[in-house]
């Protein structure tokens, strides 16, 4: 058992490895590898590994950690703001795309209205793992666009629960007579989220509290865990969305002092499993049933994705999105969804689907997942806004600077002032338009645009600048961006402004000229001043500054050599320090 566990996972890690290489050569994300490198090695082609369904089993964790982490970046209030989106964009999304579904498979497929509707609503719903990673890897999570796209996904996720009791009224089964009624189901959801929002204000946050106290990194480790894992029980157990337990966990927690902490914790076993979900789907993807009606399963998952990009465009546009941003929407949620799988199942179990059309569907799905990144690739320059926003706001363009400043808010207008009166000519690049209009009435000219897209930097003269300072917000300045624009314009000094420490340990070995912490002077100085109001000698206080400073480098040296946030040198032994200065030191 063991040598046959091992040696799968070499063969599904080694082939995984190439593949995501390959792919992500071309441009076409690691999605599409694990999927096309374990159809390969899978039962159907070479045989070299098999049983697909225990590794989803497992694999589905990989989503319950993906929505933990989600939900750690959103704390309840920023999550009651997205409140309009979630039950306005995300209802509108599940009915309309299942109604039009449904309707497709019934007119095409030659279905009964009972299977049309237990096929059509799970293809509604789109892949929560194919589309997070792949706004997180563009940067456009925390965006306006992002958090749309993610509140569909979450409605997605409430939405399981009257999806599998629709199945359950629609069973031919008798046994599912005995199952919970769908008020029960719903009944159960709100008593789940209700006892996990007490769990986590009384039970997780002092567990975590006193797990910091203790400052043992595998406690943090096993911890957070455990809280994923017993969320994504009791929902299970509730007959609900382990996902959805998840989310709601990582939400009470998002904000706690420990949120970090607990992110870079589980982040590991995210991707790892995440990855090991695309290698499952990928090994069930049913070849026989592609070949045996190639025709139907293409032009099936042609209509699923043409659907669902029109209805989700025109709700877009309806919600007052630009064209483009809406036709974005739509083809980044046009695939079917992992959970298709889990309701088709559900529709099999209640008699309304022989096993044979749900490998059928089973493989639209996939292969719709499949399309996702060519599709997002090939109509890229289609997507793209134009950089000229309107006659007022205008795109950058070569004017000779010595240095671009990419974000024009509190801490980027500080910086090109200070250049500026020292002579030096700048360019300003902000996306911001209100913070444009805003600039122009004091005499700033900001240009429109990204400027973390290498061809707008271009265009805005980096190719000649001498610096190109990032003063963005937030941590959206990456280590993998650092190095692709200092490939792209070597002659240019980069100037990173750097949201924490832990921002600042990401970008360990990019080839910043200098990464800046965009409260640490802030903070001395507040230090100082409250100092000097309780009458402590200045000269006191500028040793006291010169030993933090000190300390504060030996700490920040000991977690760049490790990327341990929490590695044991770095801790701050407060009796040492108020005995060092006592003595001079």
């Amino acid at each position: 058992m063991t040598e046959s566990l091992l040696g799968a996972g070499a063969v599904l890690g080694g082939f995984g490895l190439l593949f995501v290489l390959i792919f992500r050569r071309l441009g076409l994300g690691a999605t599409l590898g694990y999927l096309v490198a374990c159809a390969v090695v899978g039962p159907q082609v070479l045989g070299l590994v098999g049983d697909a369904e225990q590794k989803i089993g497992v694999a589905e964790l990989g989503i319950t950690l993906l929505l933990f982490i989600v939900g750690l970046e959103l704390n309840p209030a920023r999550l009651w703001s997205l409140r309009k989106e979630i039950f306005g964009f995300g209802v509108l999304q599940v009915v309309l795309c299942g109604l039009a579904v449904t309707g497709v498979v019934w007119a095409f497929a030659g279905f009964s209205i009972a299977s049309a509707i237990a096929l059509g609503l799970p293809l509604a719903l789109s892949s929560t793992a194919q589309v997070l990673p792949m706004l997180q890897s563009a940067g456009r999570l925390r965006t306006p666009f992002g958090e749309r796209a993610f509140s569909i996904l979450l409605f997605q996720d409430l939405s399981i629960v009257p999806l599998i009791t629709i199945v359950t009224v629609l069973s031919r089964n008798p046994a599912d007579a005995q199952g919970p009624p769908g008020w029960q189901l719903f009944l159960y959801t709100v008593l789940a989220i209700v006892g996990l929002v007490l769990a986590g204000r009384f039970l997780m946050r002092p567990m975590f509290r006193a797990i910091g106290n203790l400052g043992e990194r595998e406690m943090f480790v096993f911890a957070a865990l455990f809280t994923v894992v017993a969320a994504a029980a009791i929902m299970e157990a509730l007959g609900l969305s382990t996902a959805l337990g998840a989310f709601v966990a990582g939400v009470m927690l998002a904000d706690s002092p420990y949120r970090h902490e607990i992110e870079s914790d589980v982040e590991p076993f995210r991707s790892v499993l995440l990855g090991l979900f695309f290698v499952a789907v990928g090994m069930m993807l049913d070849l026989h049933a592609i070949a045996a009606r190639p025709l139907f399963v293409m032009g099936m998952a042609a209509a699923l994705i043409v659907t669902k990009t029109a209805i989700i465009m025109a709700i877009g546009l309806l919600f007052r999105m630009t064209w483009r941003q809406a036709f974005a929407l739509g083809l980044l949620l046009s695939q079917g969804g992992e959970f298709g799988f889990v309701l088709f199942a559900q529709a099999q179990n209640a008699w309304l689907i022989k096993p044979e059309a749900a490998s059928l569907f089973g493989a639209i799905v996939t292969l719709s997942m499949a399309t996702t990144p060519f599709l997002m690739a090939l109509t890229k320059r289609l997507r793209t806004e134009p950089i000229v926003a309107t006659g007022e706001r205008e795109g950058p363009r070569a004017d000779g600077a010595n240095a671009l400043i990419v974000g024009y808010g509190r801490f980027g207008q500080t910086v090109a002032q200070m250049l500026i009166a020292q002579g030096i000519p700048v360019t300003l690049i902000d996306t911001d338009i209100e913070m444009i209009d805003i600039a122009s009435e004091f005499g700033a000219k900001v240009y429109y645009g990204d400027g973390t897209r290498l061809d707008l930097l271009r265009q805005a003269g980096a190719s000649e600048a001498e610096l190109i300072m990032f003063c963005i917000d937030k941590d959206q300045v990456t280590a993998d961006l650092v190095e692709a624009v200092h490939t792209a314009f070597p002659k240019a000094g980069i100037f990173v402004r750097a949201y924490d420490r832990r921002s600042l340990i990401k970008l360990r070995g990019s080839p910043a000229t200098a990464v800046v912490r965009e409260v640490l002077e802030s903070a001395v100085k507040m230090a100082r001043l409250a100092m000097a109001s309780l009458e402590i000698d200045s000269e006191e206080i500028n040793r006291s500054e010169a030993h933090y400073r000190a300390r504060d480098k030996e700490r920040l040296k000991a977690q760049l050599e490790t990327g341990d946030f929490r590695t044991q040198e770095a801790r701050m032994l407060v009796q040492d320090a108020r005995e060092e200065l006592r003595e001079g030191g």
